[in-house]
C-alpha cells in the first residue's frame, strides 16, 4: 500500500497528505476533478490499486467467492450506467470535467413519482438536471417530470427535446465522444470494485489507519522497543525476525523463498503475511480451484530481490545474474 501513496501523492490527481490521511482518502474517488480521471495516469493508479486490494482480498478472506461478487457487481454497474446514475458519471464522461457533487446529486429509487420530487425545490432540480445534460427551464412540476423519466429510460433513449442545446444522447455521438464514454465506463466500473472491496476490507483499513496514527505518535523508546518486538515464520523453519521492518522485508529473501519451494508453492504476492505452512497450503489449494493447476507461471509470477533490495520475476532476475549484472 504504501507504493499506491507514493504514487497518490507524486500525480498531479493526488494530494500531498500522510500516510494515515491517504488510507482515509484512496476510497473517495467522487473527490478527484475529471479532467484527471480520464488521464493515463489515473487509469494506471486506479489498476494498480485495484490489483493490489483484489490480491490482498484474496489473501484474508480465502472463503470468499470474489468472481460472484465481481459478477454482481457489473452486473448493477450496467444497469446504473444506462440510467445515468453511477455516482460521479451521471453523464458518463461527457459533461463539464468536474464531478457531481453530493449537492447535485439526487438518488431517484427514493422517489415512486414526480409529485415527490416537486418538493426538492427548484433549485435543487435545476443542478441534477443539468448534471445530466437535460433541459434545466420550466416550472419545478415540469423540472420533476424531466428528472424523473430518467428513473426509467435511459438517457441515450430520451427524447432529443428533453436535452439542453448543445448536448447529444450517446445514440448520436461522435466517434470521438463515443470513446470517450467508454474509456470512462472502464474507469467507472475501476473504482466501483475498489470500492465494494474497500466495504468489505473496512474493518482491516480502519485497523492500519489506528496503528499507522499510533506509530506516529510513538516516542523514541518506544519505536527502539518495537524494533525488538520479535516475529517468527514456519515456512523459514520458524526463523526469528527482529522487527516489524525485517519481517516484511524477509518474505522476498533466500530463506523464505526457499521454504515455499519446498512446499510447492509459488513465492508471490498472494502469499505476503502469511507464515503458517498451513494457512499457505490452504490459500495455495484455493488459488488452484479458482485459477485452475495450469495457470501459475513461475517465470514471470515467483518474486526474486537483489541485494539493493530490487525486485524481479525469476525470467528477468536470472537473465540479469546470467550477464553478471546481479
Amino acid at each position: 500500500m504504501h507504493e499506491l501513496y507514493n504514487e497518490y501523492v507524486n500525480s498531479k490527481f493526488g494530494q500531498l497528505i500522510d500516510y494515515a490521511a491517504f488510507l482515509e482518502e484512496f476510497p473517495q474517488t467522487h473527490n478527484i476533478p475529471r479532467t484527471h480521471k480520464l488521464t493515463r495516469q489515473y487509469k494506471e493508479y486506479s489498476t494498480h490499486l485495484l490489483e493490489y486490494l483484489v490480491s490482498f482480498f484474496q489473501r484474508t478472506q480465502p472463503l470468499q467467492d470474489l468472481d460472484k461478487i465481481f459478477s454482481k457487481v457489473e452486473a448493477e454497474f450496467e444497469e446504473h450506467w444506462a440510467g445515468g446514475m453511477v455516482h460521479g458519471w451521471e453523464d458518463k464522461g461527457l459533461g463539464n470535467g468536474q464531478p457531481l457533487t453530493t449537492q447535485d446529486f439526487i438518488d431517484l429509487d427514493y422517489y415512486s413519482s414526480a409529485d415527490e420530487l416537486v418538493e426538492l425545490g427548484p433549485d435543487k432540480l435545476k443542478q441534477a438536471l443539468a448534471a445530466l445534460g437535460l433541459k434545466t427551464g420550466g416550472t419545478v412540476q415540469q423540472r420533476a417530470e424531466r428528472l424523473f423519466l430518467t428513473k426509467v429510460t435511459p438517457l441515450e433513449e430520451l427524447d432529443r427535446k428533453h436535452f439542453a442545446k448543445g448536448y447529444r444522447p450517446l445514440a448520436r455521438k461522435t466517434n470521438d465522444e463515443i470513446l470517450q464514454v467508454t474509456a470512462s465506463k472502464e474507469v467507472a466500473l475501476m473504482e466501483v470494485k475498489i470500492k465494494r472491496l474497500v466495504e468489505f476490507l473496512h474493518e482491516t483499513i480502519e485497523e492500519t489507519k489506528a496503528n499507522v496514527e499510533k506509530k506516529q505518535a510513538l516516542t523514541y523508546e518506544e519505536m527502539e522497543a518495537e524494533r525488538e518486538e520479535e516475529f517468527k515464520c514456519e515456512i523459514c523453519g520458524n526463523h526469528s525476525y527482529w522487527g516489524r521492518r525485517a519481517f516484511e522485508r524477509h518474505f522476498k529473501e533466500w530463506r523464505h523463498q526457499h521454504g515455499m519451494r519446498c512446499l510447492g508453492i509459488p513465492n508471490t504476492k498472494n502469499f505476503n503475511e502469511i507464515t503458517s505452512i498451513k494457512e499457505a497450503k490452504f490459500l495455495w489449494e484455493r488459488i488452484q480451484e479458482r485459477q485452475g493447476l495450469n495457470k501459475w507461471r513461475p517465470d514471470l509470477e515467483e518474486e526474486y530481490e537483489d541485494q539493493e533490495g530490487n525486485i524481479y520475476n525469476k525470467k528477468t532476475y536470472t537473465d540479469l545474474q546470467r550477464q553478471g549484472l546481479i
